[in-house]
């Protein structure tokens, strides 16, 4: 499984949907939607903060540097 491929995905899904997430508070007035810069941030410094606390998403550790 190629890890730097699913690292992509998530920021490129992570940069639409905080983009979603933004027009639509935008449309909509709501504040709450606003939260989606949160996830433009994460996508432009390309962190995760759901991977500190979840713990899944972190590369495996290479045997060969051991």
């Amino acid at each position: 499984m190629d890890f730097n491929k699913i690292r992509k995905f998530c920021r490129v899904f992570r940069a639409i949907i905080g983009t979603a997430l933004i027009i639509t508070g935008y449309v909509t007035g709501i504040a709450w939607f606003y939260l989606g810069f949160i996830l433009l941030l994460a996508s432009a410094m390309n962190f995760c903060p759901l991977c500190i606390i979840s713990k899944k998403c972190d590369l495996p550790q290479d045997s060969e540097s051991k």
